[in-house]
């Protein structure tokens, strides 16, 4: 069973200006020379921490992890009372991808996303496959209306109703007609009275139920209040929108993914991201391999899911 290689730090480091006030955080560890690989994180608005370097040899990989925009260390954030999301859409962060790349002076890299980062991968190499020597996603979520409605709308409450109990409570009884809807009205109040405590439920919802069994490390990260007010905020402004994407688009367009090597990892029990999304992209991608682990939920670091995730790392090292 592999599982995390050892603590590494960047040795590069540095804020990418890429254009509408925005700048995003961005670091490169392991072998300077190495194959490069561009790690991109969940949520929207999760950030990134040092175990996702860990998932990658230090000695073969040129491992590029970033912050996408209003998250993490990236500037403005979106827990800042000014902040604005207009900007931060899909099509802006595929750019910032490729921004980034050309800063780095990368000319192909392999790029590894899991949950919302399988979305955003999916949607950049799609769009630039040219420039993707690889793709391994994980937990694949793809916004369609059907993935938004099981987890945001009732149809995981099935699971978890001690749970939805609380993710419901902040909602006056009347607006839970739509609870994305509701959340956006919240989130957005400029009163941290109200948007402070709705985003602490939608963030403890979801990190109660990504993992197998209980973290209570992980609800703590999701739970902190700074954190929780721009991961909340950003998750849901993309949710409302669906991503900008038209429905069920990511899937519908696999096929120009053709000829780049794939490798599709997804929890059995992943009650977030379930195993019909990453099902249905297998069907419309069959040259990828598909593996199921048969213990795991969602999270990137549960044993099953590591384990699948480094071999295939270690397999495309080269």
């Amino acid at each position: 069973m592999r599982t995390f290689y050892p603590e590494i730090e960047p040795y590069a480091s540095g804020l990418l200006d890429v254009g509408d006030g925005q700048r995003i955080h961005w670091e490169t560890s392991g072998n300077p020379d190495g194959k490069p690989v561009v790690f991109l994180h969940g949520g929207p608005g999760a950030g990134t921490n040092p175990s996702q370097r860990r998932a990658f040899d230090p000695a073969k990989y040129r491992i590029v992890l970033f912050d996408q925009r209003g998250c993490g260390q990236s500037l403005p954030h979106a827990s800042d009372p000014e902040a604005d999301l207009s900007s931060n859409t899909s099509a802006n962060l595929v750019a910032d991808i490729e921004r980034l790349r050309g800063h780095l002076g990368v000319e192909r890299w392999m790029v590894f996303g899991g949950s919302w980062g399988s979305s955003l991968g999916l949607a950049y190499a799609e769009t630039h496959p040219e420039r993707v020597t690889e793709l391994i996603l994980r937990g694949i979520f793809t916004l369609r209306k059907m993935e938004l409605d099981w987890f945001y709308e009732g149809g995981a409450a099935a699971l978890f109703p001690d749970l939805w109990e609380g993710f419901l409570e902040p909602v006056p009884p009347a607006e839970r007609g739509h609870l994305i809807e509701a959340y956006g009205r919240l989130l957005n109040d400029p009163n941290p009275a109200v948007h402070g405590p709705a985003a602490v439920a939608w963030s403890r919802w979801e990190s109660s139920t990504i993992t197998l069994l209980p973290r209570p490390d992980v609800v703590a990260t999701f739970t902190q209040p700074k954190y929780a007010v721009a991961f909340a905020r950003i998750e849901n402004h993309y949710f409302r929108h669906g991503g900008w994407w038209e429905e069920g688009q990511l899937i519908r367009d696999a096929g120009r993914l053709s000829g780049i090597p794939g490798v599709i990892v997804q929890g059995r029990y992943d009650a977030c991201t379930p195993p019909m999304t990453a099902w249905d992209l297998h069907r419309a991608w069959p040259e990828a391999e598909f593996q199921m682990i048969p213990d795991a939920g969602h999270a990137f670091d549960e044993p099953g899911i590591l384990d699948a995730l480094i071999e295939a790392t270690d397999r495309f090292a080269g």
